[in-house]
């Protein structure tokens, strides 16, 4: 099989209160989008991959992943007005000839290589996977006015992680979907389900945490620092 990575990476940082791209910032002294890559190494999944960026911040970009990895072939693909946008960007970057895509947000740089592996296997059977860890907390259903009006059965929910992965068709089909209904999700394998596809889930672990808040970066700095993941 032919398997290659896209990485998301076109958000900025505002919500960490950097004005700059996300997938820049530092963590303990590297830049976010290279530690996330660097869990890809060992897979041999870096070569070929695609990246989506913030348009017109290609420049900062391509330094950084020259630096991390000179001569390695890394397309950079400006990214759209959302991240769906961005997505599809992405899977038409990449070789026509491809069997399976494995979809990670850029934020996420502590995802194991067995969930990434697991994740390939149960998408080249079923078409698509995404990686979710089971909900431990119990979940309250509000309404407009904040007032509770479910409790749903956490034993059958999961909180969604990635990468999101899937037989390229099965995946480019999907978008091509949404983007003649003028449909937007809330991720890829939502995508997927929508338009009729099963999607197999895969166990992750709670370290595979987006960094999204000044909190979540400081966590995730002393995961670096205390060498827990």
């Amino acid at each position: 099989m032919k398997v290659r990575l896209l990485i998301p990476a076109a958000g900025m940082g505002t919500r960490l209160g950097c004005d700059m791209p996300k997938a820049l910032i530092p963590l303990e002294g590297q830049p976010m989008l290279v530690r996330t890559l660097e869990r890809f190494r060992a897979l041999g999944l870096i070569e070929g991959a695609a990246v989506t960026v913030p348009p017109g911040r290609e420049g900062e970009f391509r330094k950084v992943l020259d630096e991390a990895y000179p001569g390695v072939a890394l397309s950079l693909v400006a990214g759209g007005a959302e991240r769906q946008d961005s997505v599809a960007r992405g899977l038409d970057a990449l070789d026509a000839d491809t069997d399976i895509v494995v979809i990670h947000d850029a934020a996420r740089p502590f995802v194991s290589a067995e969930s990434v592996r697991a994740s390939i296997e149960a998408a080249a059977e079923c078409g698509a996977a995404t990686v979710a860890v089971p909900c431990i907390d119990t979940i309250l259903q509000a309404d407009g006015e904040r007032y509770l009006i479910d409790t749903p059965d956490r034993r059958t929910l999961w909180a969604c992680q990635t990468p999101q992965t899937f037989r390229f068709e099965v995946i480019r089909a999907a978008h091509e979907a949404a983007r003649r209904e003028r449909y937007t999700g809330t991720d890829d394998a939502s995508l997927v389900r929508r338009a009729g596809g099963r999607v197999r889930l895969v166990m992750g672990a709670p370290l595979n945490f987006k960094v999204t808040t000044p909190a979540d970066r400081a966590m995730a700095e002393s995961v670096i620092r205390e060498g827990l993941a």
